[in-house]
């Protein structure tokens, strides 16, 4: 009888250990498609940036008063405003990471820690 009862729970126990494993692929999944439809955007004084799931620019708009700047001053107004877009990108994961898998867990630091070797801390 024992044997039985042994058999019984080692088949509890994997069908409980199967069902934990398949609700994390699902988490897992919806975190992927959540992730890849984010966008990010970011305003300095002079433009504007929007970066995809990806972190590259997708769009960038500049504003007429840009013509005040000297061709240096412009190019690091836009690259200031892409990596603060970038870093905003690392904080809708993070969010994401939170709302699906959990940010303590393997999964959710490595997506996390991922990203935030990619583009930085977030400020702040």
């Amino acid at each position: 009888m024992a044997a039985v009862r042994d058999i019984d729970a080692a088949d509890e126990w994997l069908e409980s250990w199967t069902a934990r494993i398949d609700a994390q692929a699902a988490r897992a999944a919806q975190l992927a498609q959540r992730v890849a439809a984010l966008s990010a955007q970011a305003r300095g004084h002079y433009a504007t940036v929007t970066v995809g799931a990806n972190g590259q620019v997708t769009d960038l708009s500049l504003d007429s008063r840009m013509y005040e700047l000297s061709p240096e001053e412009l190019s690091a107004e836009i690259l200031a405003v892409m990596r603060s877009a970038q870093q905003s990108l690392v904080s809708l994961v993070s969010d994401e990471v939170r709302e699906t898998v959990g940010a303590d867990s393997e999964t959710g630091r490595a997506v996390v820690d991922g990203f935030t070797n990619r583009f930085g801390e977030v400020d702040g």
